[in-house]
């Protein structure tokens, strides 16, 4: 099966590539390169360019008339960048990608895989959320995520298209083989700046906000290994017709998480239990856009797709730190 996969050279869309190369699948990645790294992309079919590019899309069905699914990864990601340059956002991750369905429409392709996000939930008594507890999102960036959500289940009941959108707890880790990771040198993700730190690549780890009404006043995430991520795109491209047969409609949202919510603290607490030692670490004020977090409740992804996270919070931060050691070899710093 070939499946078109945008932003396939970013952290997350070239895990996906990955794991559908390794089932024998063949994606078919879409880069500008803005953010992703063309070493994620040598030996695989690859197309420079932006997603609103209607005429290399055209050139992309054209070469591959057998695609079947796209996988919409490509984004702007950094919640405090979003709150700084909300311009840049809604242009990239909204205009751009209202141009990449209505084009997917014109080239016949009904099946649409959209990379969501956790953060478009809003804030709530209970930590866990379901697919049906209440959207609030609380930064550009997360706006931009539940606009296109709408769009995207606008578009699917007009024209016939059929869309998922997976909404992303909190990813770590990298790809088991480490063909790819976490491509910055100096990452936002909490646990890229742990590894950092780690590696005296930066001072201090930053505990931004330890006021939140949770077990220990740090923020609660849902920490979910990229592998485990990409898993969960794996099996909804295999079992997307099924999906629809058993969930009625035309548009799902499903969470992808562990269902276990870890706040901040305690990963730091797991982090210096695999590393052996203890890193240099401060409280600090929350960032702008952040909240408290929350963590998913994932039956329907079992339901629909039979996936379920498998790996553990410790497999991710070793392999983050393996990755750390590997990095130089694949991306030459």
């Amino acid at each position: 099966m070939k499946t078109l996969i945008t932003g396939g050279a970013g952290y997350i869309g070239s895990t996906i590539a990955s794991i559908l190369i390794d089932n024998g699948h063949e994606p078919v990645i879409l880069d500008s390169l803005a953010n992703g790294r063309e070493e994620f992309v040598s030996g695989r079919i690859f197309y420079k360019g932006d997603i609103a590019d209607k005429d290399l899309l055209e050139k992309i069905f054209e070469e591959h008339p057998d695609i079947e699914s796209v996988i919409h990864c490509a984004a702007f990601l950094v919640v405090p960048e979003s709150e700084e340059k909300p311009y840049e956002y809604y242009k990239n991750n909204v205009a751009k990608s209202l141009e990449l369905f209505k084009n997917l429409k014109d080239q016949g392709c009904q099946k649409i895989i959209f990379s969501s996000s956790a953060s478009v939930y809003g804030k709530t008594s209970k930590q866990e959320v379901t697919e049906e507890s209440p959207l609030d999102p609380g930064s550009p960036y997360a706006r931009t995520k539940y606009m296109m959500e709408m769009v995207l289940s606008d578009l699917c009941t007009a024209y016939s298209m059929r869309g998922i959108a997976l909404r992303y707890f909190n990813p770590i880790g990298a790809d088991p083989k480490m063909r790819t990771g976490l491509p910055a040198k100096t990452p936002t993700q909490v646990l890229g700046k742990m590894v950092s730190v780690s590696k005296g690549e930066e001072d201090v780890f930053n505990i931004t906000g330890v006021d939140w009404p949770t077990r220990d006043g740090s923020g609660i995430r849902d920490y979910i290994h990229v592998w485990d991520l990409a898993r969960a795109h794996l099996l909804a491209v295999e079992n997307f017709d099924q999906a629809f047969e058993k969930a009625k409609g035309d548009y799902l949202a499903v969470n992808l998480g562990t269902g276990q919510g870890v706040t901040v603290k305690e990963l730091v607490q797991a982090f210096e239990n695999v590393l052996g030692k203890s890193i240099n670490k401060k409280e600090a004020p929350p960032r702008p856009g952040d909240v408290a977090g929350a963590y998913a409740s994932c039956q329907k992804a079992q339901d629909l797709f039979g996936w379920k996270a498998e790996l553990s919070i410790e497999q991710g931060i070793a392999d983050a730190l393996k990755w750390a050691d590997e990095r130089k070899n694949v991306l030459g710093f």
